[in-house]
């Protein structure tokens, strides 16, 4: 936590701060060349880009971690489909146990592989985008010769695709946290960014989550993409179930109630805001790094802490019902996109990739 609040601040740090920084400092510069170096080769032509037979829209982030990405790619993905396009998820995988160069996780109506083999945020994916097909592999540009020849894709829709130069692309939408934007603006190690700031340039759209973004980012923001379209959206708690099974109720049955947060997502900060403005009051929190795999003994003990506690569609399909005892209740939220002037936004994207 403080390694990220850290990555946040931009505030100067005291001279003895500074020089504890000097390898953070250096490891960033050498950081920021090769990921500069890298998409330079693609965009000077050394090296080619794919160009598939589909239009390629991406859905990424200059900022590692959680910021909105997943569950726009697939409202995007949703909302292109419902406008007639066959439209079809691409995502990386990150910690799935098969190595398949492509798995067919869902084609739109079924799950075709486990969920292991595919990894957490692609099984997240087949639920937010009920009808769309998820496909899975490092080679996004594989993923997508697959797609158009199983399910004749006219679209395909990349999950945190920023970084992926390899394929070529026809929009790019770059999303951000509004409460974290654009960090210390340095590169990792030392910051929160994948790329320098200056990769803002290639964005069509941003679209702030859970916004607005400090002046600070948003000065940034002018800055580095001065013509770029900007979008708002925030994330808006839809459902509330048993992790067991159940009946779904209202988010609002929160109200009033003592809880914890079970989570292994990049910023558990956003499901505490989430869960608080619902009336709830967190009491305990289990937090475990990004993409953790859960086992039984990650639970153990949590009714001593708190008899009701609240986990993320992400989380959900890593843990067996089975492992929580007796006295634990263990409720899914499930989390949408809702995307402002959404028609218009759509309509723009439409014709981009028409």
């Amino acid at each position: 936590m403080r390694l990220r609040a850290r990555w946040i601040s931009d505030a100067a740090p005291a001279s003895a701060g500074r020089i504890a920084l000097v390898p953070l400092t250096l490891s960033s510069w050498l950081y920021g060349a090769i990921t500069w170096a890298h998409g330079a080769l693609y965009r000077s032509g050394w090296l080619r880009r794919r160009r598939l037979g589909s239009r390629v829209v991406s859905i990424g982030s200059p900022v590692a971690g959680g910021s909105g990405k997943t569950p726009t790619a697939a409202w995007v993905a949703s909302r292109l489909r419902e406008r007639g396009h066959k439209v079809v998820l691409a995502t990386r995988g990150y910690g799935r146990s098969g190595r398949d160069a492509v798995v067919v996780l869902s084609d739109g109506r079924h799950v075709r592989s486990a969920l292991s083999e595919a990894g957490d945020e692609p099984a997240l994916l087949v639920g937010l985008a009920a009808g769309v097909p998820v496909l899975v592999g490092p080679d996004r540009s594989l993923v997508g010769l697959r797609a158009i020849s199983l399910f004749g894709a006219d679209v395909i829709v990349l999950d945190d695709g920023m970084q992926h130069h390899r394929l070529a692309r026809d929009v790019e939408i770059v999303t951000l946290d509004g409460s974290e934007g654009l960090g210390n603006g340095w590169v990792l190690p030392r910051g929160p960014l994948r790329e320098r700031l200056g990769s803002l340039r290639r964005a069509d759209a941003v679209i702030v989550v859970d916004g607005p973004l400090a002046e600070t980012d948003a000065a940034r923001l002018r800055r580095h993409a001065p013509r770029v379209r900007r979008q708002a959206a925030r994330r808006a708690a839809r459902s509330l179930r048993p992790l067991a099974g159940g009946r779904a109720e209202p988010p609002s049955r929160l109200a009033g109630r003592r809880v914890g947060l079970l989570c292994a997502i990049a910023r558990p900060d956003s499901l505490r805001r989430t869960v608080e403005a619902l009336g709830a009051e967190v009491v305990a929190e289990r937090c475990f790094a990004d993409h953790h795999a859960y086992s039984r003994r990650d639970l153990v003990g949590l009714g001593i802490e708190s008899p009701c506690w609240i986990t993320t569609e992400k989380d959900a399909v890593k843990i067996l019902p089975v492992w929580l005892e007796p006295d634990v209740e263990l409720h899914v939220l499930g989390i949408s996109l809702e995307v402002e002037d959404s028609d218009a936004f759509l309509d723009w994207l439409d014709a981009r990739v028409r």
